[in-house]
C-alpha cells in the first residue's frame, strides 16, 4: 500500500497570531499542529495543500503581525503516537490536572480535566488558558449561570461544571471547536447544556450571566466588550484573556467605556488575564 505524502509547514509568526492561524488552518484539511517558540508546525496531505488559500489567510491578519513559512515533505505519521510523545499533562496552581486520556497519573487532584489533544491549544498549556483556569479556581461558581465565549476545546466550561456552576452556555464561531467541545464535554461527564455555533451576538439581549469567560484575542475582545457588559449581571464577573500586557491599556479603556472596572489581574509569559465587574 502506497504511503500518503504529507507536507510540513514551519510557520513563523508572533505568538498572538499562532492560535488564530491554527484555528483557521484546522478548517482547511490540516491534520495536526505543534506549537513552537516562534510560531508552529502544521501538517497537511500534499494532495490537499492549497498555497493560495494559505496566503489568503495570512493576508487577512497582516495587521497583527508578519508571517513567514517554509514547506517540507514528510511521510505519513501515526499522529496519535506523535501526540503521546509531545503532549504532557499540566497542573494549574497544584489544584487542577489537565491531561489526555492516554496519561496515567497516580496523584489525585481536586479537579481533573481530560482533553483529547486534537489541537495544540485549549489544553491549558497556553498561558492564557492557564491564567483563566487559575482565576476560575478563585471564583465562586456554585449554581452560577456561566457563558463561555469562544469555547475552543470547552476546557473553561468544563471547569465551570466541575466548580458546580448551574446553567452553562458555550459557543464558538468555528465548527471544529463546537465539535471538539462536545467531545470534551462527553469525556468529562459534563452536560452539554447549551452549545452552539455562533457568537455573543446570538445571545438574547435580555439574557444575563453571573460569570462570563472570554479567552479570545485582543481585536475580538475590543469589539465584543459592550456585548459582554450588556449580558453581565450587576454583581457578575467577567474574565478576559488572549492579549499581551502591552495591550492591557486598550482593553481597560474599552472596559471602562462599558461601565466595567478591573478588579484583579494575572500575568504569565507576558500574557494577561483580567477580572472585571461593574
Amino acid at each position: 500500500m502506497q504511503k500518503k505524502e504529507y507536507l510540513s509547514l514551519q510557520i513563523v509568526c508572533p505568538e498572538a497570531l499562532s492560535e488564530i492561524l491554527i484555528a483557521e488552518l484546522s478548517e482547511m484539511c490540516y491534520d495536526s499542529f505543534w506549537e513552537q517558540e516562534e510560531g508552529f508546525e502544521a501538517y497537511v496531505l500534499k494532495s490537499d495543500f492549497d498555497e493560495a488559500a494559505l496566503q489568503k489567510v495570512i493576508r487577512r491578519y497582516a495587521d497583527i503581525g508578519t508571517v513567514s513559512y517554509s514547506i517540507g515533505l514528510v511521510e505519513e505519521k501515526n499522529w496519535n503516537v506523535e501526540w503521546e510523545r509531545n503532549f504532557e499533562p499540566i497542573t494549574v496552581e497544584d489544584q487542577c490536572l489537565v491531561r489526555a486520556d492516554f496519561h496515567q497519573i497516580d496523584k489525585a487532584y481536586p479537579y481533573e480535566i481530560v482533553i483529547n489533544p486534537k489541537m495544540s491549544f485549549g489544553t491549558g498549556h497556553h498561558a492564557t488558558t492557564y491564567l483563566m483556569l487559575s482565576w476560575q479556581l478563585e471564583i465562586d461558581h456554585q449554581n452560577k449561570k456561566v457563558m463561555d465565549a469562544g469555547c475552543g476545546t470547552g476546557i473553561l466550561a468544563i471547569m465551570a461544571h466541575l466548580r458546580n456552576a448551574g446553567d452553562i452556555v458555550a459557543f464558538d464561531n468555528n465548527e471544529w471547536a463546537v465539535d471538539n467541545s462536545r467531545e470534551s464535554f462527553e469525556r468529562n461527564g459534563c452536560p452539554e447544556n447549551k452549545m452552539f455555533l455562533g457568537t455573543v451576538s446570538d445571545i438574547a439581549e435580555d439574557d444575563r450571566f453571573d460569570i462570563i469567560l472570554a479567552n479570545i484575542n485582543r481585536n475580538v475582545l475590543l469589539e465584543e466588550m459592550p456585548l459582554y457588559a450588556a449580558r453581565l449581571q450587576k454583581e457578575g464577573t467577567l474574565l478576559l484573556s488572549g492579549f499581551y500586557n502591552y495591550d492591557e491599556p486598550l482593553i481597560e479603556e474599552k472596559a471602562m467605556a462599558s461601565g466595567l472596572q478591573v478588579r484583579g489581574r494575572k500575568e504569565k509569559n507576558d500574557w494577561v488575564a483580567l477580572r472585571l465587574s461593574f
